[in-house]
């Protein structure tokens, strides 16, 4: 189960969710007005994606990837957020978010039931995608070590 209050799970919720839902509950928070400082403006850049190969799960850049990262210093809480894409509004608005549920701000317990919200849409998601091509499952069978 994913855990908002996980800053791990956290990231993952913020990446998936939409820009402007993360916007809104940007501006829940700064409606009060809160010290807020930008440590990195969000900028796309891109990043090199790294995978496992399945077979000997030896690691392997599979390409670069366009993010967009932010981080911010709200009420002496720091946040973080990268999102897919070119996101400027939605990586600085997650970094608000992150860093509104790092320092327990009021609005907290609305954040974390509205990315509850996402964690359980993205389950449904996959699952339904899973029951879709599960009959498109292909099995191996491994030579190797026989003779």
């Amino acid at each position: 189960m994913v855990d908002p209050h996980d800053r791990s799970d956290r990231f993952e919720l913020i990446a998936a969710c939409e820009a402007a839902t993360l916007a809104r509950f940007a501006n829940d928070v700064l409606e009060d007005d809160p010290p807020l400082s930008v440590r990195q403006e969000p900028r796309p850049q891109l990043v090199m994606q790294q995978v496992r190969e399945p077979v000997q799960r030896q690691p392997f850049n599979l390409g670069e990837v366009l993010v967009t990262p932010a981080e911010v210093e709200l009420d002496g809480a720091r946040g973080f957020a990268m999102l897919p894409g070119k996101a400027e509004r939605g990586a600085l608005s997650g970094a608000i978010v992150d860093a509104a549920v790092a320092g327990g701000h009021e609005e907290t317990p609305t954040i974390v039931a509205g990315l509850e919200k996402v964690a359980d849409r993205r389950r449904e998601r996959r699952q339904t995608e899973w029951a879709e091509s599960k009959h498109t499952a292909v099995e191996f069978e491994s030579m190797e070590g026989q003779q």
